[in-house]
């Protein structure tokens, strides 16, 4: 006789079990994602996603996890994540994107292409993990931590010297690091180089890491450039779902031959994950909205995608063994170095040869 199929009321407390156990969790993500925050607002140098991961990774390597948390961070690193990334999408508007000018937007595509395969390239010759590799070039390329969660969604690891979670927080810190450095060095040598406001603004708008870091480093030359930075820095935002997109094809791809369900992983997955509609959803509802909607309300739908974002960075460091990671630090740091001197040495030439 065969198995009848659970009534509702069954499924539906199944549900609310998954849920009941999943709260302790996202509570503590929650809190941390506060902490992290208010860090932030203080220093803002200091991003309040790198300040969660580093709580994240305290936690895990000094035994502070409550095992009555697990469930939540499994939920946090995954769903709310991908939440974080779909409210990501209203950023962005794809007029203010295209008013920047042709040349621009070329400087931005070249940007995040070279960068990309440059770090792919180099990450297989110094010997760092795929998983690793794969996060620390999205990182760089597109828009730091936030494009690290996007991508940790997808990428599939190597085994067990591949560990996505621990290559997130490599990535991380790298970006982290380096997107610093240019927020130093990007000023100086913008008026050593006698840039105009255009050129300046899509300079350190395609090559600096993340937003903040953007803001940060335009926001010390001049207000005009302030404009410029942000909007190119947006430009390679878009960028994030398709790539995302592409590279999770791909990747199910590169792992299925190994896996014993791969075919049928295949089958059940989207082409496209759902999450990546989402964010593109969300882009276009930001174009075709944009003047008819208060600016706080961007701003508050910002505020809570960063929120959400910094919960699952915390969920990803509880996830994280320092031990394992101390393996491939400093081949890591070395990968994230030469991505950023890519990214730098790339869109200079391209703002010298296409912006006016």
């Amino acid at each position: 006789m065969s198995t009848p199929p659970a009534s509702p009321s069954t499924s539906g407390s199944g549900i609310g079990t998954t849920l009941v156990a999943a709260w302790p969790g996202i509570i503590l993500c929650g809190l941390v994602a506060l902490a992290a925050t208010l860090v932030n607002d203080a220093v803002p140098l200091l991003s309040s996603m790198l300040v969660a991961i580093l709580v994240g990774l305290a936690l895990r390597n000094f035994g502070a996890v409550p095992t009555l948390a697990q469930p939540g961070l499994k939920v946090t690193g995954r769903t709310v994540l991908r939440a974080g990334v779909v409210l990501l999408g209203l950023r962005l508007s794809l007029p203010a994107v295209a008013a920047l000018g042709w040349g621009a937007i070329v400087v931005v595509a070249l940007t995040v292409t070279c960068v990309f395969a440059a770090t792919l390239w180099m990450g297989r010759v110094l010997g760092v993990p795929h998983a690793t590799t794969l996060l620390t070039a999205t990182g760089t390329a597109i828009c730091g931590a936030a494009a690290v969660a996007g991508m940790s969604a997808v990428v599939q690891s190597d085994g067990e010297d591949d560990d996505v979670d621990e290559g997130a927080a490599a990535a991380i810190a790298s970006v982290t690091l380096f997107g610093t450095l240019a927020i130093l060095l990007l000023p100086v040598l913008v008026r050593a180089l006698g840039l105009g406001v255009t050129a300046s603004g899509v300079w350190v708008g395609a090559s600096v890491h993340e937003v903040g870091q953007v803001v940060a480093a335009a926001g010390l030359v001049s207000s005009a450039v302030l404009d410029v930075a942000v909007v190119a820095k947006l430009g390679r935002v878009v960028l994030l779902a398709p790539l995302v997109a592409v590279l999770g094809v791909l990747e199910r791809r590169r792992s299925g031959g190994r896996a014993t369900d791969g075919a049928a992983a295949r089958r059940s997955a989207p082409l496209v994950p759902l999450f990546v509609v989402g964010f593109l959803v969300a882009v276009i509802v930001r174009s075709v909205a944009d003047t008819h909607v208060s600016a706080d309300v961007w701003g508050w739908c910002n505020t809570v995608a960063t929120f959400l974002l910094t919960m699952a960075m915390c969920a990803m460091g509880a996830g994280v063994s320092l031990r394992r990671l101390a393996r491939t630090g400093a081949r890591s740091l070395a990968l994230g170095a030469c991505a950023g001197v890519v990214s730098a040495v790339v869109s200079l030439a391209g703002v010298l040869l296409l912006v006016r």
